[in-house]
């Protein structure tokens, strides 16, 4: 599993979207199948505009097959059908410290 950090040089949404999406071309060349991406909460206690426009981007990737699936850090948890799902063909991503740990601030995407 690779982790990018969108949200380190606090860009603008449309700029985090393209990094974002060369971060997954890269991860699809390099043959990486999970990528965590930190984008951040936000301080309004309701989630940011990278959280939520960056999410609302991952429903239309996996929509266009450029991602397999995506999951929020929230919902990233042996509890959750997507999330076993992923354990199971990727076993090395139990060891991540976000895994049961309903973080917002971070998405996992599966890569195609």
């Amino acid at each position: 599993m690779r982790t990018f950090n969108v949200k380190a040089d606090m860009p603008s949404l449309d700029e985090a979207r393209r990094a974002v999406i060369e971060q997954v071309r890269r991860a699809r060349r390099e043959k990486v199948r999970v990528l965590k991406i930190i984008h951040g909460w936000g301080s309004t206690g309701k989630g940011g505009t990278l959280c939520v426009g960056l999410r609302k981007s991952f429903k239309l990737r996996k929509k266009e097959g450029v991602i397999r699936e995506f999951i929020p850090g929230e919902d990233f948890s042996i509890f959750k059908k997507e999330a076993l799902e992923l354990l199971e063909a990727v076993p090395e991503v139990r060891g991540d410290p976000d895994l049961n740990a309903t973080n917002e601030g971070v998405t996992i995407l599966w890569i195609q």
